[in-house]
């Protein structure tokens, strides 16, 4: 009765509440004033606070909470006996809760009770009361006698709170009544109750719904958590601003498998829009309980909906706007920041914790991320979560590993998603710093260079994100990788310490000591890594005011000893070393904030200190040629580096004697004879000054190489016994190329105090060889073989120097120095076949000797084998000659039509195809040639240049036109094309060389491109697009051209077969340098973003010029993609059409879009069937066509838009073709598929096959029937092709095959037991029927035995359900049954 009346009283009660709600709040605030003036315990003759008083509480008025003085259980008990004693019970309990009723209608009162109860301390009574004590209401509430009555009196009393906002008294009234309910010994109506608050959800504001909600789960007995999950569940549909709650409340329930998946459904899809703060309790509900058969599919789902950019964006504007506010609002603004950052840690604790508890979640993560084969699919999220499992799950590490390793080279993970994650979670990644070193460790050890990328990476970012403890074991790690020996190691750690100490010095320097150790195991050094560490030693050592003398101290101990050796390795890391040092001495220093700090007021002992070393240096150079050209090289160098930023004392010390050497040296006055015995003639030649009245200079090379070579033995040990300098031909182009950088430096880039070197011509002899090697001694062929490298070498210093000169007259002398570049390079592949194992004259002086050794024995055989050929080369040479001055008289002077310029190249075998430009023979002795500076390239800028040749009176008397002809655009294309394959390395290119060549012989050549940044080659590659694209046009428009005049025949009679072999060759090398530079993997950072923009925008201006300005980079890359699918038509072989293919694959990656994959796999389908033929008239083949047939092939079937069509079609139309074809036929709709190739179409489409086959996907419980079904049938067929196949075998009688049947044989019985076991587990064994099977061949006829021609041949198949397992499982495992007429066969599956 007392229940039911206190039910109609609240319902009463809440029709009335809004009209009472002004009353209620006045009522509020007169009972506040009134517990404020009395203090104390509350005294009265009610029956409530009789009775509780003598149960052993006090209650309180005011702040004071109420006190116990006895233990809770004594309390309940007693106050239970007193009702049940008293003479009015059970009305006693009626008047006993209508006084607890009058009690709590004051608030404080109403608070106390809600409050935990205080315990009295008194004499005799520290044991009787416990430390904690519940409320008075929940103590009340664990008397059977009185819960229905509370709980009725707290239900009413909640809708007084529903408007009350958290604070307005101090106390959450709603969460306090809440949390009354929870965790009770005993509930004698739970079902009641629990409606009761689902009726208050339904009618309560948003806070209280929430704690309401968020209770349930320390509320509900074990057998309502289902019934009411479902009902809370429903919540989630209706109200979006409960999900938070309901996910929480959920994750605490035990819900059945289909309402976890519906719900996990629901919460999966508001992911994205969830707020930042919520996102962990909605990622806890998702990764709560997932089954193993589920967990991929989940995890799948979860990280294609967890995008941590949405994170990042509030923390970015936050920052942002904090700049622009005052100093209060951006301290505001800094706790918003640290909030979200918060949030975001606790969402991967959340994470961290399902990974470490939940079995199965760390490997469907993994197996998520395995599965993610789109580059723009892979997230920050993979990678910060694989770095949790790898500091969680100590077992799935090497799993981890391997999943990077796969996916690094591909592009998937690349270092701005590291970046990223550093720069943005760093709060989060702190704690896996131990997993992130130990990677970088590993990957350092790969032998893949991206890999090895990556891993330095991670070291930077640690490094500049984490606090000293980190760093310093950041710096250990590098250090031991250094000494640790391994090459790669050292140069990629000593490159990542270069990098700290330029970005990082004030922080790096507090850990010198652990630098400065790697000097005890310099053995191990080569002469790049030397310049490298004492740069980072000179750099920490002189980068501060209060310099570390300790550590200048060791360097120059270390230098001393290495420059007094007589080793020349030791001498030659001495004086990389010295002079790295010096150039750490002498440059300007710049403070903090970037502004220059001029050292004009240098200590008198400091400037000392630096002339001696550069005396000393330079002393014990002189008696060394070799030491020599290092010691001019490194001071070259360190202009070059140090431009306009070394001291001005330094730079007069470089200079003063450097112009008197050389002129000393190199240079004498050109006179009509020359003094001395010579081993060939003297004659001055390639001189372009014609006016030789005005006492022109010469280059005195051939004077100087016959004296060393014929006084190497004498005369040098004349010179160092009377303690002068050595003279020798090798430190020609390094003295030069000091003096030029000395002068540029000194006049701010002007030339015009050396420019007459640029003109000046050099003593050599007569270069008429032709005929004339065999018969030359071999002294005198090797003789004339190192003049010649010392010739090419000058003039590639030469045109290293003048090529950025504005003049037009030394513009095209420097075009001319190329043409004679050109020449020489002809002449030397002469003269080096005609010379065997000749070893040429060192020109790169800052490598080991040794490393050029195993190249030249190579070279020289192949040279041996050409030797017969010399003849047909000299005649190709005297036709390109006479199309030479054909070609100069043409006005026009498109590209087309002057390629024939310098022809020094000819076929050595026109029946193999082979072209003999004497530039692929020269590409072994790169060692041996100087290095092309990068502003060479310039040059490609030039188009037609008008050069005057005047009369003695100075008049105009004729005019010469110079260009740029095929021959030196090859030349330069080359080098290019080498150059920026070298420094920007595809994020997806494996390179098997990185370690198979050599020590260092991947930077040999490269050694000053190697102190530029692949950010500033790339911007030097970007600046050369537009006459790239010039160059490249001009190609096209002679092929097409070409194609039209011979009818598209390629070996038309009008062919010219030189003039298509340089033009092909140059069309080839402009796409590899287009590819080269997009395929650069540092297009993806965001600080080169408008870089990108910029080299898209020069292609895109060759369809819309003028259009392009305010393009999207979408729009750019589509009008980029389609500029360069025109030239699709006019490539000339099949190796240009590969190379043109990849660089449309490369743009279109940016991003690629489905239209794009289209048109790439119609190009490459075209190209696949069109027919190639040579210039001799035959079919392309050898191994690199069809090494470049497999790439191509590959690239179509990984863009087709469905493979297995593409497929069917070649196997269904192109092979039948080719069989049908004559022995040297080929399919006629895929020309390029002929017996030849027929194993490289064979290989691929097997392997697809395979790949799609793997791809497809298992079946899944929440499949429809139909896609069910469907599988079945599908493996119903698979195992009769199986069938057929082993019949096959068995005919034929191939033992090969044969021995693989038992083991077939034997997977499929194991494949229907199985089938079985799911069907009897599901319940469905009706399901499965099996049938006899005929004997059949591949073609479908039925094999006939005595036991099939005796049967019915109508017979056949025989439905036989709920046969015997074993039995039913041979009829179907077997091909002819379990017949007792088959026992043999059945015996070999046995």
């Amino acid at each position: 009765m007392v229940s039911k009346r206190k039910l109609s009283k609240s319902d009463a009660h809440g029709d009335s509440l809004i009209a009472e709600l002004p009353q209620t709040k006045k009522s509020r605030i007169s009972c506040k004033e009134k517990t404020s003036a009395e203090v104390g315990v509350v005294e009265n003759n009610n029956i409530f606070v009789q009775l509780i008083k003598s149960a052993g509480i006090t209650l309180n008025a005011g702040e004071r909470q109420n006190d116990i003085a006895v233990d809770q259980a004594t309390f309940q008990k007693k106050l239970c006996q007193i009702l049940r004693m008293h003479p009015f019970y059970p009305r006693i309990v009626q008047e006993f809760v209508s006084g607890l009723e009058t009690h709590i209608k004051d608030r404080d009162q109403f608070r106390n009770c809600l409050l935990p109860c205080a315990p009295v301390r008194g004499e005799g009574m520290r044991n009787l009361v416990h430390s904690y004590c519940e409320s008075l209401i929940k103590l009340l509430l664990g008397i059977e006698t009185l819960q229905p009555a509370i709980i009725t009196v707290l239900l009413e009393k909640l809708p007084e709170f529903f408007f009350d906002t958290v604070g307005t008294f101090g106390t959450n009234f709603p969460r306090l009544i809440v949390n009354q309910f929870k965790w009770l010994d005993k509930i004698l109506d739970s079902k009641d109750l629990v409606m009761k608050l689902m009726q208050m959800v339904s009618v309560s504001p948003a806070p209280i719904q929430h704690d309401i909600i968020t209770s349930l789960p320390e509320i509900l007995e074990d057998s309502q958590q289902s019934e009411v999950a479902r009902e809370v569940s429903q919540l989630l549909k209706r109200d979006n601003r409960l999900t938070v709650p309901i996910l929480d409340a959920l994750s605490s329930l035990d819900l059945d498998a289909g309402l976890l998946a519906e719900v996990r459904q629901s919460a999966m899809i508001i992911v994205p829009a969830v707020k930042l703060e919520d996102l962990p309790v909605v990622i806890k509900f998702i990764l709560h309980n997932i089954k193993a058969v589920d967990a991929v599919e989940v995890i799948s789902a979860l990280r294609k909906n967890l995008d941590l950019s949405s994170c990042i964006l509030p923390l970015q504007m936050l920052s942002s706007q904090s700049k622009l506010k005052s100093q209060p609002q951006m301290s505001s603004s800094t706790s918003q920041v640290s909030s979200s950052q918060n949030c975001v840690k606790l969402l991967f604790d959340v994470i961290k914790s399902a990974v470490r508890f939940q079995k199965g979640i760390s490997e469907a993560w993994i197996k998520a991320i395995e599965n993610t084969v789109c580059v723009s699919d892979h997230k920050v999220l993979d990678l910060i979560v694989l770095l949790l499992i790898h500091t969680t799950n100590t077992k799935s590490r090497k799993q981890i590993e391997r999943v990077l390793r796969n996916k690094i080279p591909l592009g998937c993970v690349p270092e701005q998603l590291l970046q990223s994650a550093f720069r943005n979670h760093s709060l989060v990644i702190k704690d896996f710093f131990p997993s992130i070193l130990s990677l970088a460790q590993t990957f350092l050890h790969s032998a893949d260079p991206c890999v090895v990328s990556f891993g330095s990476c991670m070291y930077k970012q640690a490094f500049a994100a984490f606090d000293s403890y980190c760093q310093q074991e950041v710096v250990s790690a590098l250090v031991t990788h250094v000494c640790g020996g391994n090459d790669v190691e050292m140069d990629i750690s000593l490159d990542v310490l270069t990098d700290l100490v330029t970005l990082h010095t004030s922080s790096l320097i507090r850990y010198a000591t652990f630098v400065k150790n790697i000097l005890d195991y310099t053995e191990k050094l080569n002469p790049q890594q030397i310049r490298k560490l004492f740069y980072i030693l000179g750099e920490l050592a002189f980068s501060q005011r209060q310099e570390d003398s300790y550590i200048q101290d060791d360097m120059h101990m270390v230098i001393r000893k290495w420059l007094s050796s007589t080793v020349p390795k030791y001498k030659q890391m001495g004086i990389i070393g010295a002079i790295t040092v010096a150039g750490s001495m002498a440059a300007k220093r710049h403070k903090e904030d970037g502004c220059s700090l001029e050292r004009t007021q240098q200590s008198e002992e400091h400037c000392r200190q630096l002339s001696i070393l550069l005396d000393l240096v330079s002393y014990c150079c002189e008696q060394s040629p070799e030491a020599l050209a290092l010691y001019y090289d490194e001071l070259a160098n360190l202009i070059e580096k140090q431009k306009g930023n070394l001291d001005s004392q330094i730079l007069e010390r470089i200079g003063k004697s450097v112009v008197e050497d050389f002129s000393n040296d190199f240079v004498v006055d050109l006179t009509p004879a020359v003094d001395g015995v010579h081993l060939f003639p003297v004659k001055s030649l390639y001189n372009l000054d014609e006016d030789e009245s005005q006492g022109t200079i010469v280059i005195n090379l051939l004077p100087l190489l016959s004296q060393n070579w014929l006084g190497k033995s004498v005369d040098e040990n004349t010179t160092r016994n009377q303690g002068k300098k050595i003279v020798s031909p090798e430190c020609l182009s390094p003295s030069f190329r000091l003096l030029r950088l000395y002068t540029t430096e000194q006049h701010n880039g002007s030339m015009e105090e050396i420019d007459a070197l640029l003109g000046c011509p050099l003593h050599l002899t007569d270069l008429e060889i032709e005929g004339k090697l065999d018969s030359l001694a071999k002294q005198e062929r090797e003789f004339l073989c190192s003049l010649l490298f010392h010739s090419l070498n000058w003039f590639r210093e030469v045109v290293n120097a003048f090529c950025q000169q504005q003049d037009l007259e030394m513009k095209g002398k420097v075009l001319t120095r190329l043409q004679n570049i050109t020449e020489l390079q002809n002449m030397l592949g002469k003269c080096l076949a005609a010379s065997p194992g000749y070893v040429p004259p060192r020109a790169i002086f800052d490598c080991e000797a040794l490393e050029a050794a195993p190249t030249i024995n190579a070279v020289g055989l192949v040279k041996k084998k050409k030797t017969g050929e010399k003849k047909q080369k000299s005649e190709g040479s005297k036709d390109s000659s006479a199309d030479h001055s054909q070609m100069e008289e043409n006005p026009e002077g498109n590209q087309p039509e002057a390629e024939t310029t310098q022809l020094e190249k000819a076929l050595l075998d026109t029946t193999e195809k082979k072209s003999g430009i004497p530039l692929v023979q020269l590409q072994s002795y790169r060692a041996f040639f100087r290095e092309l500076d990068l502003e060479v390239f310039t040059i490609l800028h030039c188009g037609l240049l008008t050069k005057s040749i005047l009369d003695s009176e100075m008049h105009t008397e004729a005019r010469e036109i110079v260009q740029l002809g095929p021959a030196e655009l090859v030349f330069l294309l080359d080098d290019l094309c080498q150059k920026l394959e070298h420094i920007l390395i595809p994020p997806a290119a494996k390179r098997a060389p990185f370690l198979k060549q050599g020590k260092a012989c991947r930077k040999i050549g490269f050694s000053h491109l190697c102190q530029r940044s692949s950010q500033e080659v790339a911007q030097c590659a970007v600046e050369l697009l537009k006459p790239l694209c010039n160059h490249m046009e001009n190609m096209h428009n002679y092929f097409q051209a070409l194609m039209t005049e011979n009818q598209g025949v390629v070996d038309g009679p009008r062919v010219d077969i030189q003039e298509h072999q340089l033009m092909s060759s140059c069309y080839q090398q402009l796409l590899q340098a287009f590819r080269f530079l997009f395929a650069w993997s540092g297009f993806s950072q965001r600080e080169n973003s408008d870089l990108l923009r910029s080299a898209l925008k020069v292609l895109a201006d060759r369809l819309k010029p003028g259009e392009t300005g305010f393009l999207l980079l979408e729009d750019l890359i589509s009008e980029s993609f389609h500029y360069l699918l025109n030239f699709q038509h006019s490539v000339p072989n099949f190796q240009c059409a590969l190379t043109l293919t990849q660089l449309l694959i490369v743009i279109a990656e940016k991003p690629v879009a489905s239209w794009k994959k289209d048109k790439i796999a119609s190009l490459a389908k075209q190209f696949l069937c069109q027919s190639w033929m040579q210039l001799s008239g035959t079919r392309e083949k050898g191994s690199q066509f069809s090494d470049a047939l497999h790439t191509l092939l590959c690239v179509y079937m990984e863009h087709t838009d469905n493979i297995l069509k593409a497929v069917e079609d070649i196997s269904s139309v192109g092979v039948p073709e080719l069989i049908n074809s004559a022995n040297d036929g080929y399919s006629s709709t895929y020309p390029t598929l002929t017996r030849q190739t027929f194993p490289v179409f064979f290989q691929v489409m097997m392997a697809q096959l395979e790949n799609s086959a793997r791809s497809i996907s298992a079946g899944k419980p929440s499949d429809s029937s139909e896609v069910q079904l469907e599988k079945l049938l599908h493996w119903n067929m698979t195992v009769r092709d199986f069938h057929i196949l082993v019949n096959l075998v068995k005919i034929h009688q191939d033992l090969g095959l044969t021995n693989h049947v038992p083991l077939l044989k034997k997977s499929l019985e194991q494949f229907v037991y199985r089938v079985k076991a799911m069907l009897a587990f599901n319940h469905c064994q009706e399901a499965f029927w099996v049938g006899i099977l005929k004997n059949r061949d591949l073609q479908g006829e039925e094999i006939l035995s005595q036991d099939s021609e005796e049967n019915d041949p109508g017979e056949g198949v025989s439905q036989l359900p709920r046969e015997d397992p074993a039995e039913g499982e041979g009829d179907i495992s077997g091909s002819e049954g379990r017949s007792k007429h088959n026992d043999d066969d059945e015996e070999s599956s046995e």
